[in-house]
């Protein structure tokens, strides 16, 4: 005990000395004046300020033990009564924030606390694969209306006997990403479609990625170089979403710095009836879009030391089942297996996702140097 305590007391100190110089900077005028200094000091300021509190609380269990031990050794029955109810509690509350400090310790995923972008596209399945998109879609809104957090559709395209064959929506709210970075992947379902005159289940999938939101600072893009085009709406909303050209859509020429080749992306959104907020919101795409592909390698280089690899690695690996006949859900990288599949698809998903956290944080611990 004697050692975990000196190693995790001597990186604490380090971290709450950073804290407190961090707490000088973002209060410094020409800190302030840089956005993107004092944006990301800020950040590291926050994520500090949860290991600054488990570090107070594990000094003031080890000086109750000390306090405990000296009152123990004096004549005083009735404080002697009170010190080993204080020692028993801080020697069951000691181990609990070691393991809490050492989980804080091990370097997050610094996109945890973004929004996202998701991405729903039917895969293999025809127009039974196009209608579990837009179940799943459906699934996550309600998710999301459940955690209070806010879901605008940037653009979709329908399938012919309903569903999706592809949805794009953002997702904002409190640690967006870090909640549903675990739903990227295949997703397939076995049921009998609603187009089945023979009453034989089918197995249909569809894919789902999960994309953290870039911010402005993120990324670099030369918006003298994007080329926009207006055109009109279509769908579901009136006369004024047919008859003015609210829609946009911009092509930009991205130089990949890892490869050095180039490619053209090309982005729609209609989401509203305002062509600048449609403007704005095509160029969160375009920042997210090219903030993925330059973080690939970081998610490559995470994937490549993990053997379960939870939340990262390849997209079009198969993640989860949902089994209508049988009523159950199986997630395949934790072998998590529930027969609730009516629930799960109005949006009781959370328990899965706890489950996928706790897999993944066992993993950190393991790479962690503690």
């Amino acid at each position: 005990m004697a050692d975990t305590k000196n190693i995790l007391l001597d990186k604490l100190n380090g971290l709450v000395a950073r804290f407190e110089e961090i707490a000088t900077l973002i209060t410094d005028p020409q800190v302030i004046a840089d956005q993107k200094r004092y944006v990301k000091l800020s950040k590291e300021y926050k994520d500090l300020s949860d290991i600054v509190k488990a570090h107070n609380a594990y000094l003031q269990c080890l000086n109750g033990m000390e306090e405990a031990r000296e009152i123990l050794s004096g004549n005083d029955n009735e404080l002697k009564e009170m010190a080993r109810e204080e020692m028993a509690a801080c020697e069951a509350r000691i181990p609990e924030l070691e393991e809490e400090i050492k989980l804080l310790l091990v370097p997050s995923d610094p996109e945890d606390d973004k929004n996202a972008i998701v991405e729903i596209r039917g895969g293999t399945g025809g127009d039974e694969a196009a209608i579990f998109a837009g179940d799943l879609y459906r699934m996550y809104v309600k998710y999301c209306e459940s955690k209070g957090w806010k879901v605008s559709v940037s653009s979709f395209n329908e399938g012919a006997a309903g569903g999706f064959k592809e949805i794009i929506f953002s997702v904002t709210g409190e640690k967006v990403y870090g909640t549903l970075k675990y739903e990227s992947g295949v997703h397939r379902v076995q049921r009998v479609p609603a187009t089945e005159t023979q009453g034989r289940v089918h197995t249909s999938a569809a894919t789902v990625a999960v994309l953290p939101e870039a911010d402005e600072f993120d990324v670099e893009i030369n918006e003298g170089e994007i080329k926009w085009d207006t055109f009109r709406s279509g769908g579901a909303g009136g006369q004024n979403v047919n008859k003015v050209e609210s829609g946009v859509r911009l092509r930009y020429v991205w130089k990949n710095p890892i490869t050095g080749t180039s490619e053209e992306i090309l982005i729609e959104c209609t989401e509203t009836r305002d062509q600048p907020k449609n403007k704005e919101r095509a160029l969160t795409r375009l920042r997210s879009f090219i903030y993925d592909k330059e973080h690939q390698k970081y998610i490559d280089d995470i994937a490549s030391r993990r053997k379960t690899m939870v939340s990262t690695g390849d997209r079009s690996a198969k993640i989860r089942t949902y089994n209508y006949p049988q009523g159950r859900i199986t997630d395949h990288r934790i072998n998590y297996t529930v027969y609730n599949l009516s629930a799960f698809m109005d949006g009781d998903i959370q328990d899965c996702i706890d489950k996928l956290i706790v897999a993944e944080n066992a993993e950190r611990l393991k790479e962690s140097e503690l």
